[in-house]
């Protein structure tokens, strides 16, 4: 005997009813199934953000007290460029000293064929001391004008013409002379004193002559040396102008010449620095072929005036070259310590988060982020100077900032400074 066993819905509920009820039943069930997991996950992640607050590094914002250095940029220059010229005419017979090299002051970088020069030198030399032995001359000591032959030969006649006259007169007085040879005798006198009188002007023109003889010589001696070219002062030859065999006048330029040691310093420096700055203020230098030495030096020169296109006044230093490692012309970045000292607010450099050319500051208030934006102003050192945006007592996260957000819960990290340290 068999049996069938029926579910009770099915024994009051048509097919087609019972297939119905099934199915929604099965969506509500499956709906208060998800609607208990979402709460149950809400719930969890509510409990994990208020327990896992991220610690940071909290630091208090100081102001501090610097004192302000100016950058600029500049060029350097040699302290002396002089393009060295021939001051006499000549051959090129040899040159001393080539571009590159370096020359003491006085030393020959050209020397000229001199042989036409030593001639005109032994011309006036031999006409000085034939000046000289119509003078009487003996060594370097000249008599004076009436103690030189032709004077002292006239000045001799002239006596004797006196004593003539002398005779002359006692003669006539006894009646024992005609008054044709006494006056004869008067004028042999006058004629001797004349002579004597122009014996002394011509020892006196021949003196001048002398003189005129001693200046030719001197002159011709002159050009003599002028045939070796010299240095004018300690340098390096930039440039060589001339050729062995060439002929150079007057004038002619041989050689340019630079001084490198000590090197001059121009820059432009914003005017409101300008009361801050004095001479003998030290200044370091960089150039881009040494990057990484800085060259100190001192301030030398300052404008008086500003430059209304740039608004910065000009200064010139002094930069040391000893090496002759720097260049003339070569592009320089330039730090000056001033005398300005200003009361700021600074912060690490790695509590800046920069962001689409925004730069932020994260501010803890209450274990919360809040991102500030602010306004920097100069670097220093591991520092930035804040202009805007951010107090002195503010406490702000001091480092690791990139991935933080706005509204983040935050704890301060056990054993982390809580204010500004470090070289002030």
């Amino acid at each position: 005997m068999s049996r069938v066993c029926l579910h009770p819905q099915r024994q009051f509920l048509p097919r087609a009813v019972w297939y119905r009820s099934w199915f929604a039943g099965g969506l509500l069930a499956g709906a208060l199934l998800a609607a208990s997991a979402c709460d149950g996950k809400a719930a969890s992640k509510g409990a994990g953000e208020t327990a896992a607050a991220l610690p940071v590094n909290v630091m208090k914002v100081e102001p501090l007290e610097v004192r302000r250095e100016v950058e600029a940029v500049g060029t350097l220059a040699a302290h002396e460029d002089t393009v060295v010229s021939a001051e006499v005419e000549g051959r090129v017979r040899r040159l001393a000293a080539d571009m590159g090299d370096h020359v003491a002051a006085g030393a020959p970088l050209v020397i000229l064929d001199a042989e036409k020069l030593q001639y005109r030198a032994d011309e006036q030399r031999a006409a000085l001391e034939q000046a000289r032995a119509r003078l009487g001359a003996r060594g370097a000591e000249l008599p004076p004008p009436a103690a030189t032959p032709d004077v002292m030969s006239a000045a001799a006649q002239r006596a004797e013409a006196q004593q003539r006259l002398g005779r002359a007169r006692q003669l006539a007085e006894k009646k024992l002379v005609s008054t044709q040879d006494l006056e004869r005798a008067q004028t042999e006198l006058e004629t001797a004193t004349a002579a004597h009188e122009a014996a002394l002007a011509a020892a006196r023109h021949l003196r001048a002559e002398l003189t005129g003889r001693e200046a030719a010589l001197n002159g011709a001696t002159r050009a003599l040396h002028d045939a070796v070219i010299r240095a004018p002062f300690e340098g390096v030859v930039a440039e060589r102008l001339v050729s062995p065999g060439q002929y150079v006048r007057v004038q002619t330029p041989v050689v340019r010449l630079v001084r490198l040691h000590p090197l001059r310093l121009k820059a432009e420096i914003p005017e409101r620095f300008g009361p801050a700055i004095r001479i003998g203020h030290a200044l370091s230098v960089k150039v881009d072929a040494y990057p990484d030495r800085a060259v100190d030096g001192r301030v030398t020169r300052i404008s008086p005036d500003v430059n209304t296109t740039s608004r910065a006044f000009t200064i010139e230093g002094d930069v040391p070259n000893a090496d002759g490692s720097l260049m003339p012309g070569a592009f320089a970045r330039v730090r000056i310590l001033t005398d300005r000292v200003d009361r700021i607010v600074a912060i690490p450099t790695t509590a800046v988060q920069t962001r689409y050319g925004r730069a932020l500051v994260f501010v803890v208030r209450g274990g919360v982020l809040a991102a500030t934006e602010v306004k920097l102003g100069d670097r220093l050192g591991q520092r930035v100077e804040v202009l805007d945006g951010l107090e002195a007592g503010a406490s702000i996260v001091a480092d690791d900032v990139e991935a933080l957000q706005d509204g983040l819960p935050v704890v301060a990290r056990a054993g982390a400074p809580t204010s500004q340290g470090g070289d002030r």
